[in-house]
């Protein structure tokens, strides 16, 4: 069943538009990376995705009981994020207050929810340390944990390893792969397609106002050389 469904989605950037009634549907469970050149489009959709951009036309529905702030998000980060003061406890644990909003009661549940996603990112033993003082690396796998604890089936993440080195790219990568072999569903914006290619079910390649490309990613390459567009997507 479709955890989220675009139907004839029109959306514009700085008054021109960027995607022109784009309609597909993604499962519960899909890993869907979305490439495409820049101002193809690719940000615009995750922020109309995440509710913070509105539509031109055509309308997105949420299935599986999917409400928009149970979403988890992992966005690019900005030099002045990466000296943030606050202990990486405390960046974790945003996440979830994100989801239960400011007034809402930070429970036992909550602690044990953001406890187990810094567990599961390896990081627990770092939970009193300052974000700033972490590597580049560890402070994504500290995001990668605040947007777990903001949902428990839908992570969107927008070049979750442009700032890295390879290894730690690869690292993030993996981790990634594990958390949608536990059955997590997917949505990742990436420049990488060799790697969108080795880890996503699925590819949406965004280009021209339009979808170039939505299916399987092991059917993407023939499928780009034909249409003309891999060299210049890679």
């Amino acid at each position: 069943m479709a955890i989220i469904e675009l139907k004839n989605v029109t959306m514009s950037y700085e008054g021109s538009k960027v995607i022109n009634e784009l309609s597909i549907s993604i499962n519960k469970g899909d890993y869907v990376c979305v490439v495409g050149e820049n101002g193809s489009g690719k940000t615009t959709l995750i922020k109309g995705l995440l509710g913070l951009k509105g539509f031109d036309g055509g309308e997105i529905i949420f299935g599986e009981g999917l409400r928009k702030n149970e979403i988890g998000y992992l966005p690019q980060q900005s030099e002045m994020q990466r000296d943030f003061p606050a202990s990486v406890k405390e960046v974790v644990r945003s996440g979830r207050i994100n989801r239960k909003g400011l007034l809402a009661f930070f429970g036992a549940k909550d602690r044990k929810i953001c406890d187990n996603a810094m567990k599961k990112l390896e990081i627990d033993h770092l939970a009193q340390k300052c974000y700033h003082e972490l590597s580049g690396g560890q402070q994504q796998r500290v995001l990668l944990a605040r947007a777990i604890c903001a949902s428990e089936h839908l992570l969107i993440l927008d070049e979750p390893v442009s700032s890295l080195d390879v290894g730690a790219a690869d690292e993030m990568y993996e981790v990634i792969k594990k958390l949608h072999d536990e059955g997590m569903t997917i949505i990742m914006i990436s420049h990488d397609i060799e790697k969108a290619l080795a880890s996503a079910d699925y590819v949406l390649h965004l280009g021209n106002q339009k979808a170039l490309y939505y299916g399987k990613s092991k059917d993407y390459k023939a499928h780009a050389i034909e249409g003309g567009f891999w060299e210049r997507g890679k």
